[in-house]
């Protein structure tokens, strides 16, 4: 499955309205992006084996580390497209597969491991 960057970018605006609750409306000053692969810094910096994918990646100071600070840099989210689209066999995997994503990268925004991030998903 492969789209061009228009209906990429697309699928992730639906996939971020169809999110639910307070933890999307909330999220302030986080720019969500796409690439079409992750970097070679990217790869180094999390220590990633050839053989493991990155499907997004949060950059930024999770709230749950800020202490009250209100002087940080945008946070981002970024969503890689090539690796995305190489695990989603059809549109629909696709579009499910950016949304569980999403939703991964914004609970990490808030500081959440995953074992709450996916308590919160399944909610």
């Amino acid at each position: 499955m492969q789209l061009d960057g228009e209906q990429f970018a697309k699928l992730i605006t639906e996939a971020h309205d169809s999110l639910p609750g307070e933890h999307v409306t909330s999220l302030k000053n986080v720019a969500i992006v796409w690439q079409d692969e992750p970097t070679p810094e990217q790869r180094v910096q999390l220590e990633l084996r050839n053989d493991q994918t990155l499907l997004g990646l949060y950059e930024g100071v999770p709230l749950s580390r800020r202490q009250g600070m209100t002087r940080y840099l945008p946070d981002k989210i970024t969503l890689f497209k090539g690796p995305l689209e190489r695990r989603s066999p059809t549109l629909v995997a696709l579009k499910e597969q950016i949304r569980h994503t999403l939703w991964h990268e914004i609970g990490h925004y808030y500081g959440l491991d995953h074992k709450r991030i996916g308590e919160l998903e399944s909610n």
